[in-house]
This record gives structure tokens, sequence and C-alpha cells, in this order.
């Protein structure tokens, strides 16, 4: 991986992100990621500055690597953010819910890295345009927010529209969809439930294991009649938010009826009345691992497919 641009850029060994999920990725997680190899990324949407100042200070106890900080852009206290991840010294930002632009200078200034996530053609050339240094192309399979573009349509449209590199994130859960990512133009992948599930990962017992449950139709995508569907594992919450939706319920009702649900299943552990994100892999996520053992295990799946793929071509030469 020496030649990988996003190895390069960002001084990591293996161009695989682990992807910033709220309330679960934290800097004890994003840690342990940079520490094997990988990008780790803190989700900072909505912290405290404290308390991102906190995670980031326990991520860079755990390793010297590079490691990331997730910012949601419409939160208020993003600006206080920026400056706390300057202050503490953080290389890559990545972003979501805006646009980062009137950020870009001071980020870049300082050295950090900005990848925002997109999820359509022309939202990634709008990031390039405004100096972003990649990006990360979402499909609807991932878990959590998503857009309304399959990550194999989107991913070798934003690739060919862009200059920097693109990384795939949705959908990633083994060897074969790695292949396929680089297949698709990508230059590295983000991997998120199948980290949900690491010893590392200080989610509830519950939601680690509600995922390692799952099965090939397990998640629904909520939120499809308020234009911001979220994946989740359904259950009794989900299926009540989906009957609202159908019903017709207003977008301040639904946003009542799922604010907190997430903390109520990763920290409190209830999977039933809480929102158990996770994306359509969770079918494939089907044991806890330590960190190491999954960036390993990509990267070792990764070579067999290779190896498998090339035998194959040289059979029907």
């Amino acid at each position: 991986m020496k030649k990988n641009r996003i190895c390069q850029l960002l001084g990591i060994k293996y161009p695989i992100f682990q992807g910033a999920m709220a309330w679960l990725a934290d800097g004890n997680l994003a840690g342990h990621v940079s520490k094997a190899g990988g990008l780790g990324i803190i989700a900072g949407g909505g912290m405290p500055i404290e308390v991102l100042r906190q995670e980031i200070k326990k991520a860079k106890m755990i390793t010297d690597n590079p490691f990331g900080v997730n910012l949601m852009l419409m939160m208020p206290n993003v600006a206080e953010q920026i400056d706390v991840c300057i202050e503490e010294g953080v290389k890559v930002v990545t972003t979501g819910a805006g646009n980062p632009g009137v950020y870009m200078e001071k980020l870049k200034g300082a050295g950090i890295k900005v990848i925002p996530v997109v999820s359509s053609v022309a939202l990634a050339k709008r990031m390039e345009k405004i100096g972003a240094d990649a990006l990360v192309a979402e499909g609807l399979e991932a878990g959590g927010h998503i857009g309304e573009i399959t990550t194999m349509a989107l991913t070798p449209q934003i690739v060919e529209a862009v200059s920097i590199p693109v990384i795939l994130a949705g959908g990633v859960g083994g060897g074969k969809q790695f292949l396929a990512a680089f297949a698709l133009g990508a230059e590295g992948v983000q991997v998120g439930t199948k980290f949900i599930v690491a010893n590392e990962c200080n989610v509830h017992d519950n939601y680690k294991e509600a995922i390692i449950k799952a099965k090939d139709r397990s998640t629904v995508a909520t939120g499809n009649y308020t234009g911001h569907p979220v994946r989740v594992i359904e259950n009794k919450f989900a299926k009540e938010l989906l009957e609202m939706e159908k019903q017709g319920a207003s977008i301040e009702e639904l946003e009542a009826k799922g604010t907190g649900r997430l903390r109520l299943a990763a920290i409190d552990g209830d999977v039933k009345e809480g929102s158990v994100m996770a994306g359509q892999v969770a079918s494939m996520v089907t044991k806890r691992e330590s960190v190491i053992e999954i960036i390993e295990g990509l990267m070792k799946d990764l070579e067999i497919e290779k190896e498998r793929l090339n035998k194959y071509f040289e059979e029907i030469k």
C-alpha cells in the first residue's frame, strides 16, 4: 500500500477508515484503529467542547499515528470544535451535514487534511473546488444517516468527476467488497458496522449482539418521507417510526419520536426502543474481534480475493 494515495496523503499503513458513529466512535476506538494501521475517527458531532478534547487526548495516549475527528457542520459549536482540533494537533477532519468552505482556510492553514463525506456527484465536485483533500463517497447501504444512491452506482461516478482520492463507504464487510472498492475506482474504504462489535468499542453489549444476530434483511431505512433517511436494525422503535411516516406524521413529530433513541440503544442497551444504527452488512458481522484482528483480517481477505480473481482471469484467457 506504499503507493496508495490515501496512505501517502495521511501517513497511514492501510487505506481503511473507521466510520464516525455517534455515541460509538470515541477516542478509545479511534486510537486503537489508528494504532493498528487504519484511520480511526472520533465522532465529534454534538460533543461538548471539553468532552471532545478529552476524547482526542485519549486517542493520543493510545497512538502516535494520525487519527481523525468527524464534525457535523450544522452543530452550533462546530467553530469551537475546530479550534480544539487545531489546538490538539488533530491530523484529519472529516465533515458532514454542511459545507466546510467557511472553515477550509483555517483547517488547511493548521495542516489538517479535510475529507468531506458526500452522497452525490454535485456535492463531490463542490467539495473538490473548495479544496477538499479527499472524499468519502457514502452509499445507502451504510448505517446511520445515508443518501439515496447505492455505493456501486455512486462511487464510480464520483471517481470520474473528481481528481482527488475517493474512499468508498457503505457495504464493506469483507475482502470481496474491499476489492470491489478498488475496481470501482476508490482508493480506500470506510468501515463502520464491523467496528461496532470490536472489543475496543465501548458500546453496550446488547447493541453488539443485535448486530451479530442480524440477517440479510434485518435493516430498514427510516426517515424516507422526511428526506433524511437513517438505516437501522428493524425493531419495535423502527416499526413504530415507519408506521408514523406512512400515516403522514409531521417532521416535528418524527424528530420528537427519534430524540435520544441512539443513546438509548448505545449506552443504555435498549435495543427494542432504541435506534440501533447499522449497515446492510450487519449480517456479515458474526463475531466479536479486536480492532487489529478486524483490520488485519480485511487485508488478508483482500489478498485472498485478489489471488482468486487473478486465477480466474488466467483460467478464462
